[in-house]
């Protein structure tokens, strides 16, 4: 057996270790706004229940690791002290993957992973409509845990209002774990989906993916492709070109001559088969096809 000290390994793969083995870990897909009411979304997996009277959850948006800096949920938590707390199901998973991805302060991580803005009804956070559980929050404390890269800032949120979809609700009006669908997150680019075990999602890109928000627009609205493809499509840093999809297409037909007189329909279908073996690039190229 392999034995360390935490002293003995960098700050990284400490890192590494925790987050592999302690794991699957639940999702905190957490909504803020800034003190100009700019929208922020993104998840943290240092998250659980802590009590239920009062009703409080706790996460934690550690410092990065890598240059220490803080995030924008930590800043907004801080100013405003209000939080909607969302779950994340299977449905939503790669469009929540997206809205993790680095993005400038004023930039809305809703319109960025293509999920939709609902109105709170206690806090200013907005809620995330897709998300089957809802809690709006307000946050009692931030306790710091350290000032160095990787240290945790615990955010004590007390629920004051929750909401659950209808859906997932069983005759007794209790969770209906399956319907529920949760996915966790493990280490390094895997999840597990509570009903079904371990898949993975590659991280959002460090140079930014183009956002759900630039896919053009009878792409975005199809209706087809679900929100996790076009957050597959949305984590991407840019679209291949015409000679690109003309050469990919020329190489298909080949083998699927029908693939250049394909209707609109049939290109999105074809391009999620694409999708559901992880090659984004060729359902692109597809979908961009004339």
């Amino acid at each position: 057996m392999a034995s360390f000290e935490p002293k003995d390994l960098s700050t990284g793969k400490l890192h590494s270790y925790l987050l592999s083995a302690v794991a699957p870990r639940p999702i905190a897909f957490a909504s803020t706004v800034d003190v100009n009411g700019v929208p922020n979304l993104s998840p943290f997996s240092f998250f659980n229940v802590f009590s239920a009277n009062p009703p409080i959850m706790i996460f934690s948006p550690a410092r990065r690791v890598r240059d220490n800096t803080t995030k924008h949920t930590l800043h907004n938590v801080e100013a405003t002290k209000e939080i909607v707390i969302n779950v994340v199901n299977y449905e939503i998973v790669h469009q929540m993957s997206l809205s993790s991805t680095e993005y400038p302060e004023d930039v809305n991580e809703f319109e960025k992973s293509g999920l939709t803005m609902l109105k709170s009804d206690l806090v200013e956070p907005f809620r995330v409509a897709e998300s089957p559980v809802q809690f709006e929050c307000k946050v009692n404390d931030v306790i710091a845990l350290g000032d160095k890269g990787g240290a945790g800032n615990l955010v004590v949120c007390e629920v004051i209002k929750l909401h659950i979809d209808d859906e997932v609700l069983n005759d007794e009006k209790a969770i209906d774990q399956t319907k529920l669908d949760l996915v966790a997150r493990a280490g390094g680019s895997f999840y597990s989906r509570a009903n079904e075990g371990f898949f993975e999602i590659p991280k959002p890109l460090s140079a930014l993916g183009i956002g759900v928000d630039n896919i053009p627009e009878p792409i975005r609205n199809s209706m087809i492709l679900t929100g996790n493809d076009l957050g597959m499509l949305g984590n991407v840093e840019a679209l291949p070109n015409n000679e690109q999809v003309e050469m990919f297409i020329d190489d298909v037909s080949e083998n699927h001559p029908n693939v250049k007189t394909a209707s609109q329909k049939e290109k999105h279908k074809l391009a999620q088969n694409y999708l559901s073996f992880g090659d984004v690039e060729s359902a692109w190229k597809i979908l961009l096809s004339k």
